[in-house]
Parts: structure tokens; sequence; C-alpha cells
């Protein structure tokens, strides 16, 4: 059985001649083109195997294309502003998207937006899932990195406004990328920031295990899969391999380039936007705003191949090719649905949905039996009576009740006052 087959995914701002590419990583050979719009960074997603997801650059919509169908648009899925960075769950059942400070939650299957997060103070700039689809992560303009736990999310009280599971704030300038490891909760999830400085955090306890500092903002950041290397892209267009096996044991640390642990790959001649390694680990995949996407290889530095792009690099990812990605008869099991923009669907302005099948059980009955909530209150209503019944009584026994305990503590006041006369009489006239 063949070896599964790596390539690399690519969108700059131009989009000149198609909005995204993709190219077989080792022998550099054009694949497939995808064309309609430009994707924005920390925009690209691949859903379920099926669908190429991009949020367009300044835009209020997400392009979706069938692996396959990738001359003609696929569904525009509308969004309720501008989208600034978009990542979808491994397990392909959700869809997250980040629109200014707030973060959208829309369930595949049915396109129903299920939850709105708004803890971020200013625009969010990156997401991701863990492996395991069990937890996100979100970072912002704010400075702030915040872990979520997609089970209390789904979970929470309607009415109150879920709370992220840890709030990492030890940055001091906006986050620009994140990366999380495998592990699922146990996952370690490294942060990058315009403050010079890459975070290593564990999902788990919410500890920050490491901070490295260098002399120039960071702006993208990655790990090989064993999670020996960190790979950090600089505004300079250098970036920093760190070893973290052979890393001292203090939590903070300076970058040195010129010690053992410390590598530079030079080239790029402005910023790095965006960095991915291969399943192996043997070579680094880079994309920068000086147009061109980079493959190096990791032991020895040295630069593979160069491809030229029209504009800025604003995605260039490593993924195994789906097959659906190689297979040009294969189409998608189930169609996208409709997205909804707000969290009641049609109620709220979004337009009907057309060409998806919805399913309402019971038809024949509606109409005739009482509604959910009718019977919660006709419940509430028998159990309150029961309850006056059993334990008071009812009203009459219970002033019945209240009659013969008056009675009663008469009486015991009458016996307390005779029993004092009768010791006062004793004490005051003693026997003779």
């Amino acid at each position: 059985m063949a070896a599964p087959m790596e390539v690399a995914v690519c969108t700059d701002s131009a989009a000149q001649l198609w909005s995204c590419v993709v190219w077989e990583l080792h022998s550099g050979a054009n694949l497939l083109t995808y064309r309609g719009g430009q994707a924005g960074p920390r925009g690209l997603a691949l859903l379920n195997g099926e669908y190429l997801l991009a949020a367009q650059l300044g835009k209020n919509y997400i392009c979706a294309w069938e692996l396959q169908r990738k001359d003609q648009l696929q569904q525009k899925i509308m969004c309720p502003g501008p989208v600034t960075c978009l990542t979808t769950s491994p397990n392909g059942l959700y869809v997250l998207a980040g629109i200014s400070e707030n973060i959208y939650l829309w369930e595949v299957s049915t396109g129903n937006l299920l939850v709105i997060l708004s803890r971020h103070y200013q625009d969010v700039s990156c997401l991701q899932f863990t492996g395991d689809s069990s937890h996100f992560i979100s970072g912002g303009k704010d400075c702030l990195v915040l872990a979520w736990s997609l089970c209390s999310v789904l979970q929470a009280d309607p009415s109150r406004t879920p709370a992220p599971r840890h709030v990492w704030s030890r940055h001091t300038l906006p986050i620009t990328d994140l990366h999380c490891g495998f592990g699922g909760p146990l996952a370690r999830v490294a942060t990058a920031s315009l403050d010079q400085t890459v975070k290593l955090w564990e999902v788990s306890s919410g500890e920050l295990l490491l901070s490295v500092l260098f002399d120039v903002g960071i702006l993208a950041v990655t790990m090989d899969l064993a999670e020996h290397y960190m790979f950090c892209g600089g505004s300079d267009g250098s970036i920093f391999q760190v070893n973290l096996c052979t890393w001292p044991g203090q939590r903070e640390k300076s970058f040195q380039p010129e010690q053992e642990h410390g590598k530079v790959f030079r080239g790029h001649r402005n910023q790095v936007t965006c960095l991915s390694v291969s399943t192996d680990g043997s070579v680094l995949l880079s994309g920068s705003h000086d147009e061109t996407v980079r493959l190096w290889d990791v032991q020895s530095q040295q630069c593979l191949r160069t491809v030229t792009l029209k504009g800025p690099v604003t995605n260039a990812c490593i993924m195994l090719a789906p097959v659906s990605m190689l297979s040009s008869d294969f189409r998608p099991g189930l169609p996208l649905p409709h997205f909804n923009k707000h969290l009641l669907g049609a109620e709220h302005g979004d337009e009907p949905h057309h060409g998806g099948l919805m399913l309402r059980l019971g038809l024949h009955q509606q109409g005739s039996e009482p509604s959910y909530l009718e019977r919660v209150e006709q419940l509430q209503a028998v159990m309150s009576s029961t309850l006056e019944k059993n334990v008071l009584g009812g009203q009459d026994q219970l002033r019945i009740r209240v009659t013969e305990l008056e009675d009663e503590v008469r009486n015991l006041r009458k016996i307390n006052r005779d029993l004092f006369d009768f010791s006062t009489r004793i004490i005051t006239h003693p026997t003779k």
C-alpha cells in the first residue's frame, strides 16, 4: 500500500490567478487550484476531508469548495461581519470563526449557530482545536489567549456567557499565531506575539511551561509532531528553531542563535506569516510577505524549493491529501447546509433553508396535544396541590390544626404559671 501523499496548500492576498493552490510537497508538482476570492490570514480550513473553506479577506463570507469541484464555487457561507480567522474541528462536526471580538460556533450537520462567545475585547486573530476536538484555543489583539472546553460551551446556560477554562494573559502585545500539539486535553499550546516572545502552555493545568524571548516580533509558530522542536517566524524574515528537549530548566529564557540548541533559517526578505512541518518532521514549509513559499530541510536549514506567488502569503500548510482530493469522481457524502447568522435562525432574519431536508415528527398530533411548556405547567400545578394536601392537610385541616396548637400553648402557659406560683410559695413560706 502506497504511503499517504503530503501536499502543501497555499494562498496569497492577491489571488490574481487562483484563490488557493495545492502542490505535491516533495516534487513541487501543481495538483489543484481553486478560484474565487482572496483568503485572509489564518482563514483556510479543511472540513471533514470533503470541503475546503476560506475566509475572505475583509469580506463577510466564507467560500466553500468541494475538493474536486475546484473551478466552481460551491457555496458562500454568509457571516454577520468580516471573518478574521477560521478553523474546523478535526472530527468534522463544528466550524469556528472569529468575527471582530466574537467567536461563532456552527454545527456542520444542521448549519445551526450554536453559540456566540464574547470574551475577547479586540479582534480575534487565531483559532485552533485540539486534536481530539475536546477543546479549542483563541488568541486576540487584546493580548489574551483563552482555552475553551467545547463540552462546557455547548452545555452552558443560555442566559449566561460561557467562561473559558483558562485565561492566559502573560503576553503584552497582540497574539499573532498559536499551535496546539497532540494530546487532546493534555496537549501543549504554543502562542506567538508581537511582544517578541513565544510561550508554551499546558491545557490540562493552565500552567506556563516555557517563555522564550527573541530580538524581533514573532508572527508564526508551529511544532513538529513529536514536539521536539518549536519553529518561530520573525518579523525580519528569520525562522528560529527551538529545541524543546535540551532547553534548560528555566521557564523564561532569551533565544541565543549561537548556542548549540539555537538554529536559524535565513532566506525570506520580509516577515514570516505562516509555518508548517511535515509528518516525519524532516521538512518545514514557510510563507512570507515577500510573496514566496519556501520548503526547508530541518536538519541542515537549507532551502529545498522556493515557490513565488503573486502577493503576500496569507496561508501555507502541509497536510495529508484526503482521498477526495486525489479521486476525480469523489463527491461529498452530504451537502453543506445553510449556515445561520443568528442564534435563533429564521426568527431573526435568516433566509429560509434551500435544498435541505427538514424532518418533523408527529405532524398528525399537532394542535391536539399540549405543548411541552403547557405540560410542565400542568405537572407543576399537580405537584403543588399534592404537596399542600399531603403535608399541610388542606386549608380546612390547617385551620383546625392551628386552633388545636393554640389551645395546647395556652394550657402549657397555665401549667407554667401554676408551677411558678407553687415554687414561690414553697420558697417564701418554708414548712416549720
